[in-house]
């Protein structure tokens, strides 16, 4: 009779919808996000421009706002030439879904697995997130950064935000922290860069394809930041580097840095100078990599793909160049992602050894009080 009635208690549970199963393990997809329409424009640059984790500016709460507000008109037009707005939530949504169903098959003993998705600039924001999974009675909370390579500046930005919630409240979590903070060569990821570099070279003329030169291109950080000791642009080269090795160094490549804003020094040599120079010089075969990227956003979408490959490539009189796809729908990178929460969970470790190690000219006490938030996490 007890075993009948098990069974029966096991069967129902299995009949339960999915998404309608308390989780067990709640994954928080972090990312800074995107405005999905242009009415998100405002508020999307209001708080990005009010975060003193990925930038300080003189009387921020005065200036941020001004900027913000003087910005929106020629944002929105950007966003308006890639259809509207960012398609972040989309790809970010179809790669959890294809998570936490490899994780409800591969591990059984942390199920059900649920994802959350916490950008840090729109919504659905971390905050929500935080209280949704709360409220949703997760045990074992991952937060895993959707950036491959740390920086001070995004995951550090995302998870000082946690522990601000937390702080905030005045409580302590419910939920047992841990955290996926960076992942800048994981096989699967190589692997997906690297198969999607090969098919794109191979949309090149065929007497052109071993001289096309590859160009990495990711998001530039002020030397200032830099300086402080921030892991950002190794973690990125150590990228770079397995994905040539990947590739048997088929052809000849630089690093490159785009997006920078303002007139104090930033990492370089940035994307366009660097197409500039190579056409100068007769390497007028080019392909573009969104090496620090791994879903379609704006970066790539207006400024590689429009700016880049489209205004300055007819510029400089290039005779191909072309964007290798995001990561996006790929079903393998779906694979890597639900690997990596999977070792995670084995490990039985709250984040990697180099979250412990504050940047040695660290000016934000906030880190070191959110690294010790985490640290103090019992699993």
């Amino acid at each position: 009779m007890a075993a009948a009635a098990a069974s029966q208690g096991v069967e129902a549970t299995a009949r339960v919808h999915p998404d309608k199963r308390k989780p067990k393990t709640g994954i928080l997809m972090l990312n800074m996000g995107g405005p999905e329409t242009l009415d998100d424009v405002h508020d999307f640059l209001l708080r990005l421009f009010l975060d003193k984790d990925l930038m300080t500016l003189p009387a921020q709460s005065k200036l941020g706002p001004f900027i913000a507000k003087r910005r929106t008109p020629k944002i929105q037009e950007q966003y308006q030439k890639i259809g509207g707005g960012s398609p972040i939530k989309k790809w970010t949504e179809l790669q959890g879904q294809g998570m936490v169903k490899l994780l409800d098959e591969l591990s059984p003993a942390t199920a059900p697995h649920k994802y959350y998705i916490g950008f840090r600039y729109v919504h659905p924001l971390t905050e929500a997130a935080i209280e949704e999974m709360e409220k949703d009675g997760v045990e074992r909370a991952i937060a895993f950064t959707q950036y491959p390579q740390y920086s001070c500046s995004t995951t550090g930005s995302s998870l000082n935000a946690i522990y601000r919630y937390y702080k905030s409240k005045g409580v302590n979590p419910s939920m047992k922290w841990s955290l996926i903070d960076r992942w800048p060569t994981h096989p699967l990821l190589i692997q997906c860069f690297a198969d999607h570099i090969q098919k794109e070279l191979k949309m090149f003329p065929e007497e052109k394809r071993a001289d096309v030169v590859i160009l990495f291109s990711a998001h530039s950080l002020p030397m200032s930041v830099v300086n402080r000791g921030d892991p950002y642009p190794q973690e990125v080269g150590a990228t770079v580097q397995k994905v040539m090795e990947k590739l048997n160094f088929s052809n000849p490549y630089r690093l490159v840095w785009q997006s920078k804003v303002g007139p104090m020094p930033w990492l370089g040599p940035s994307t366009d100078e660097t197409i500039k120079g190579l056409c100068k010089k007769g390497r007028k075969n080019i392909l573009l990599v969104p090496i620090a990227f791994t879903s379609d956003h704006i970066e790539t979408l207006y400024e590689l793909d429009i700016e880049y490959a489209g205004h300055l490539g007819k510029e400089c009189g290039v005779e191909n160049i072309r964007r290798s796809e995001s990561l996006n729908g790929n079903p393998l990178f779906s694979k890597a992602l639900a690997d990596l929460v999977l070792s995670h969970l084995k490990s039985n470790e709250i984040c990697s050894k180099q979250l412990t190690l504050r940047c040695p000219m660290c000016v934000n006490p906030v880190c070191g009080d959110a690294k010790e938030f985490f640290l103090n996490q019992k699993l």
